[in-house]
């Protein structure tokens, strides 16, 4: 089992399967609209715009399970994204990433990759999760890492 074997909701409501993706680096990151971390929007966009077209691949998944921050609809989050910090990577559906109602994708990221302590929760907004090319993830990052401290991890998945 590997990222590619699940299906996700785009931010429109079609489905979308990881397998798409098959043969890219993912950082896959859970995200929120009114958190203090939500400027690291501008830096994931950076590394989007620096290694796509080597390969990586962000993925947003918005998700209110953390004091309310992100409130907003689907679309509603696209707009503030691409408004207030020209996202042009995917923003999917709000999700769910803990407890019983935690999406599938979330659930094998938090097994496979336990945080501080071995614990699987997901403790924040912005926890990242560092995807290679075969779908196995190699590296969970807590929400206070910055997404430029990841490019040499994120270069050395790449060709």
């Amino acid at each position: 089992m590997n990222v590619y074997d699940f299906n996700v909701l785009t931010s429109s409501g079609s489905e979308q399967s990881l397998r798409d993706f098959e043969g890219k680096v993912l950082l896959i990151v859970n995200t929120a609209s009114k958190c203090g971390f939500t400027p690291q929007y501008e830096a994931l966009e950076a590394l989007h715009q620096k290694y796509h077209e080597t390969g990586l691949e962000i993925l947003a998944f918005p998700c209110n399970q953390f004091a309310n921050q992100e409130p907003g609809t689907n679309e509603e989050i696209q707009t503030f994204c691409q408004l207030n910090y020209g996202v042009t990577f995917p923003v999917l559906a709000k999700i769910d990433v803990n407890g019983e109602h935690a999406h599938p994708l979330y659930k094998y990221l938090t097994e496979t990759s336990p945080g501080l302590l071995n614990t699987k929760a997901i403790k924040w907004n912005f926890t990242k999760f560092l995807v290679d090319r075969t779908g196995q993830v190699q590296k969970r990052y807590a929400p206070n890492v910055k997404p430029e401290a990841l490019a040499k991890e994120i270069e050395a998945l790449l060709p």
